[in-house]
């Protein structure tokens, strides 16, 4: 992206404009012969639907990421997840960072719509702090299951899949090299693997306010409101997740059935765990009961959490709903969480957020029903997948039609950008002087 914005463009048209950009250069790169193993020139449609994927760090595909693409294309698709997962500013900055170059104030307005902050003050060293932590995770990552996958694949091509893996799961983005479409069902009892993968997924779903939060407190009674309430609903998805999944596959055979108990017990975790935008899976997702099927899509939808590499309305968003929910069955005036009243601004964004988000899975999935042969919850489950950026699939996206293609495009590309600019566009509007006159209040009945 080039740094100096001469049009005259408002930051949330700027990252929008960003991340459209490195799409489409990422599917020019991707249209090469050199970019799949046959040789042959790719169609615009495949290559955009990949790079589109990637940069939304998603993981849905149509074409299969280890047989279909060459070495090159693999590293493509790498790097538009690094630089979708960490933002079109974070990587702007690092680069002006190793220039040496001086970031304009304009710059640092749209890094501050980018990090969705109040202030300017210490955007720049918060942009450091991004780019540390993503790359000491993914670096940890890679070492570990370098050793991992180094006595069945020999050196070079366990450093190769390490890397991949790591900054593919820390993106939370899902793409992998295993091949045919089996993502880590491989790996279903391989410990090391799954932990490591799990523990990817959870920090760079946290989001890096909360990072630097733990980084600096290490303390939970020290922390902002914002990471207590995000470690807090986080915990509590994967624990819920992790039971009723336990319960629905339990005598499964296609599914937990045949694994040992602490073998169930993982893959149920792992399951629990990767909805949050992952993509990755253990288990045949085609295979699982209704019950899962119908949870992983409610766990798509809730998401990551803000300023993190996954996508969904956000933990913070459900928690403000739930909470706010509790209160009216309380018959509470505010909500309140850690005995912190919640604002009614932060109210409304977060139930506006929620009714944008669901109207748009609903209009896809009501159009995708038309274009596309598959059932219903197959079709919801894959377009709750798109929006939420997840890449979990039951297997309808490498079927899809040309007309379904382009849709789940536009989904993802929506689930990317769409919430985040939705969300700054609500926390950054210029406040409206106050009316000179109120109107009369008048009740009406609900519910």
């Amino acid at each position: 992206m080039i740094f100096i914005i001469k049009i005259k463009l408002t930051p949330t048209q700027v990252l929008a404009l960003g991340f459209a950009t490195i799409i489409l250069i990422g599917t020019l790169l991707l249209m090469l012969p050199v970019a799949t193993k046959s040789g042959e020139r790719t169609d615009f449609l495949t290559a955009l639907f990949t790079a589109t994927s990637a940069t939304c760090v998603t993981g849905l595909v149509v074409v299969d990421t280890k047989t279909y693409w060459s070495v090159f294309g693999q590293i493509v698709i790498m790097l538009l997840i690094q630089v979708g997962g960490l933002g079109i500013m974070t990587m702007s900055t690092l680069f002006a960072l190793i220039l040496g170059r001086k970031i304009t104030f304009k710059e640092r307005l749209v890094m501050q719509e980018a990090f969705n902050t109040n202030s300017l003050g210490g955007i720049v060293k918060f942009a450091r702090y991004i780019l540390m932590f993503s790359f000491l995770f993914e670096s940890i990552g890679a070492v570990i299951l370098t050793l991992r996958f180094l006595p069945q694949m020999g050196l070079k091509k366990a450093v190769y899949y390490g890397f991949f893996h790591s900054i593919s799961a820390f993106n939370n983005a899902g793409f992998d090299l295993m091949g045919n479409f089996k993502s880590l069902t491989g790996y279903v009892s391989d410990w090391v693997v799954n932990l490591v993968v799990m523990g990817l997924i959870i920090f760079g779903g946290l989001g890096f306010y909360v990072l630097l939060d733990i980084y600096e407190h290490r303390h939970f009674n020290k922390f902002t409101l914002h990471s207590k309430i995000v470690i807090t609903i986080t915990l509590l998805l994967i624990a819920i997740g992790t039971l009723l999944i336990f319960l629905f596959e339990y005598n499964n055979p296609k599914t937990l059935g045949p694994l040992d108990f602490p073998t169930k017990i993982l893959a149920a975790l792992f399951q629990a765990v990767t909805p949050r935008t992952a993509g990755f899976n253990t288990l045949s997702l085609s295979d699982m009961t209704i019950a899962s099927k119908f949870l992983t899509i409610i766990l798509m939808f809730i998401g990551a959490s803000p300023a993190g590499t996954g996508g969904g309305i956000k933990t913070t968003t459900f928690a403000v709903i739930l909470y706010t929910v509790l209160s009216v069955i309380q018959g509470e005036e505010e909500t309140v969480l850690y005995k912190r009243t919640i604002s009614r601004n932060i109210v409304y964004k977060a139930v506006a957020i929620s009714f944008i988000s669901v109207f748009i899975i609903f209009s896809v999935t009501m159009v995708l029903s038309i274009t596309e042969t598959s059932n219903f919850l197959t079709v919801l489950y894959e377009t709750t997948s798109a929006f939420g950026t997840v890449g979990l699939s039951l297997g309808l996206t490498p079927e899809l039609s040309t007309v379904g293609k382009i849709i789940i495009i536009f989904t993802m590309y929506t689930g990317r950008v769409g919430p985040l600019t939705l969300a700054l566009a609500l926390a950054q509007r210029q406040k409206k002087p106050k009316p000179i006159m109120k109107y009369a209040e008048e009740k009406i009945m609900v519910g």
